[in-house]
């Protein structure tokens, strides 16, 4: 008996009604619906998907990026959503010419999960995401300056020598980039034991054994 293939998700063709030409074609993959979009009008198709009743894609799963070995194939930003109520998902992709900056508009003002999300992409893929709320690396220090690491231009062992890299990685103050509030030092220190407090002010470590 022949297998039936899995049919594309319905969102498809209600978003080429809504937005023509701005859907640029579409796929089905692993059984994953797959559409991709005109990086202009990305935002407003991602809002569409969540608000539209019908469609209701209130969940993001996750934001990613592709870059494939073909230098002449573009850079693809990826959103994986779910639509809680209705059990669907939808990847909806986002082609960026590599030859030009790149760079698409934030979702966190719809997802606030988006965040951190966007901040990975943005630190190893060098997408810039505008109007994020705080665009900075996430996974590298801020101070990395050797590029984006899932690149595929990117060299295996990075650009800079070993003892380089080394010395980058140990004159790096990742303190200074981030707010008390962030690090939660001062209110974790506050909220230990008093006796636990006086051995960390004098330096006392435990030891493993």
């Amino acid at each position: 008996m022949t297998a039936v293939a899995p049919a594309l998700s319905p969102s498809v063709d209600a978003l080429r009604a809504a937005f023509g030409s701005a859907v640029l074609r579409a796929a089905v993959s692993c059984g994953d619906s797959i559409v991709w979009v005109a990086a202009d009008r990305a935002h407003e198709i991602l809002a569409w998907l969540k608000n539209t009743p019908g469609q209701t894609f209130n969940y993001l799963t996750d934001v990613t990026a592709v870059d494939y070995r073909d230098p002449d194939r573009p850079l693809e930003v990826s959103y994986q959503l779910r639509s809680l109520s209705r059990k669907a998902d939808l990847r909806v992709k986002i082609p960026l010419d590599k030859a030009q900056p790149l760079a698409v508009d934030s979702v966190v003002d719809l997802w606030r999960g988006a965040d951190w999300l966007e901040r990975e992409v943005f630190d190893m893929f060098g997408v810039t995401f505008t109007g994020h709320p705080d665009l900075r690396r996430i996974l590298m220090w801020d101070t990395y300056a050797e590029g984006h690491p899932l690149r595929k231009d990117f060299p295996l062992r990075g650009n800079f020598t070993r003892a380089e890299q080394t010395r980058q990685a140990l004159a790096a103050n990742p303190e200074a980039h981030y707010s008390m509030e962030e690090l939660s030092i001062a209110d974790a220190f506050n909220e230990l034991p008093e006796d636990m407090k006086r051995r960390l002010l004098d330096g006392q470590r435990g030891e493993l054994r």
